[in-house]
C-alpha cells in the first residue's frame, strides 16, 4: 500500500476558532441567500412542464422569453443549460395530467412559430403534476428526517454519549453548510440531490467515526494523556486513510462534475462540497466539540476496570537464622 504522510504530527486543533468563525460566516450567508430568494425547487418537486430546448444559433433570450409569454405562460422560468445554444423553459403546470402535457405543446408550437418550423429541438420534456410533485417534496422530507433518526440511534450505541453528540453536531454543521453552498450557487433541489445530500451526511459521518475509533483506542491505552493530545496524535495517525480515501472520490466526483453534462451537475456539485465540509468538521466541529464536553463533564480518574479480587496477602520473609562461627581446628 502506498505510504504517504505517516508519522505526521501536525497540530490541527489549535486554529479551530478561526475555522469556527469561517465556517460560522459562511453558514449565516448561505441561509440568508436562502431566506431572500428561497430554494431553487426542479420540476419535480414543484410541479409543471420542463423542456430542454437546442438552437442551431444562440438566440435572443429577450425573444424567447417573449415568445413563452405570448404562448399564454407569463413568469415561466427560462435559463441557460450548459452552452448559449441550449436553454430550459419550466412552465407552471396545473393538476390534470392533460392540461400539462397542452403546456408542452402550446409552448413547442410557439418556439417552431417565431424561430422556424425546424428551430429549436426539444431535447427531452419533463411533465409533473403538482399532486406528485408535493408528494415528492414530503417523500424527500421524511427520507432526510429517517437518515437522521437512524444516525443517532446508530451513534447511541456505538458510542459514548460525549462522542455521540460531537458527531451528530458534527454532521448538523455538513447538512446546514450544504444548504448554505445550495443557495449561494443557486443550484436546482431535485431528487437528484437529495441523494447527494444524504450520501453527504453519510460520508461525514463516516469520516468522523473513523477518527472517534482511533480515539477510544488511545484513550484506552496505559500512558496518560490529555485529550488534545489524544485527538491531535488520532487525527494524524488516521491522516494517510483520510487523504487516499478523498482524493480518490474527489477525483471521481470531479469527473463527473467536467463530463457528465448539466442534468447530473447538481448532483456533482454537492458531493464534492461535501467532501470538503465533511472532512472539516470531522477535525474541527466534532474535535473540539468533544473536547468542550470533556471541560465541562469530565470523565472520572482511575476508572480503569478493578480486578474481581484482590491478591493474596504476601507473608514476609524470615531472616536466615546466622550460624555461630566455626570453631578454629586444633591439632
Amino acid at each position: 500500500m502506498l505510504r504517504i504522510l505517516h508519522g505526521t504530527k501536525y497540530d490541527f486543533i489549535r486554529p479551530w476558532r478561526i475555522a469556527v468563525a469561517i465556517t460560522a460566516v459562511f453558514i449565516v450567508a448561505g441561509l440568508g441567500f436562502l431566506a431572500v430568494h428561497g430554494i431553487n425547487k426542479s420540476i419535480e418537486f414543484t410541479g409543471g412542464t420542463l423542456m430542454q430546448l437546442e438552437f442551431q444559433q444562440p438566440p435572443n433570450p429577450a425573444d424567447l422569453r417573449a415568445t413563452v409569454d405570448g404562448a399564454g405562460y407569463p413568469g415561466s422560468e427560462i435559463q441557460p443549460f450548459g452552452s448559449p445554444r441550449e436553454f430550459t423553459v419550466r412552465a407552471a403546470g396545473h393538476d390534470a395530467g392533460s392540461s400539462v402535457e397542452k403546456t408542452a405543446r402550446e409552448i413547442e408550437i410557439a418556439l417552431h412559430k417565431r424561430f422556424g418550423a425546424t428551430e429549436p429541438t426539444v431535447v427531452r420534456t419533463e411533465i409533473v403534476g403538482a399532486r406528485v410533485g408535493d408528494e415528492l417534496s414530503r417523500n424527500a422530507l421524511i427520507a432526510i428526517v429517517i437518515s437522521l433518526f437512524v444516525t443517532l440511534l446508530y451513534l447511541a450505541f456505538r458510542f459514548e454519549w460525549r462522542f455521540g453528540v460531537a458527531a451528530v453536531l458534527a454532521t448538523a454543521h455538513d447538512l446546514l453548510s450544504t444548504l448554505a453552498f445550495l443557495a449561494i450557487m443557486r443550484l436546482e433541489v431535485s431528487l437528484t440531490v437529495v441523494a447527494a445530500l444524504l450520501t453527504v451526511i453519510g460520508y461525514s459521518l463516516n469520516d468522523t467515526i473513523i477518527i472517534f475509533d482511533r480515539v477510544r483506542e488511545n484513550l484506552k491505552k496505559a500512558r496518560p494523556e490529555p485529550l488534545y493530545d489524544v485527538l491531535n496524535r488520532s487525527i494524524n495517525e488516521t491522516l494517510p486513510r483520510s487523504v487516499l480515501t478523498h482524493v480518490t472520490v474527489a477525483a471521481a466526483t470531479l469527473s463527473l462534475l467536467i463530463f457528465a453534462g448539466e442534468v447530473i451537475r447538481p448532483f456533482s456539485w454537492i458531493m464534492l462540497f461535501g467532501i470538503v465540509t465533511g472532512t472539516f468538521s470531522s477535525v474541527y466541529i466534532a474535535g473540539p466539540t468533544l473536547l468542550w464536553i470533556e471541560r465541562k463533564w469530565p470523565r472520572a480518574r482511575g476508572n480503569e476496570r478493578a480486578p474481581s479480587r484482590a491478591p493474596a496477602p504476601v507473608a514476609p520473609v524470615k531472616p536466615a537464622a546466622s550460624r555461630p562461627p566455626v570453631a578454629a581446628r586444633t591439632r
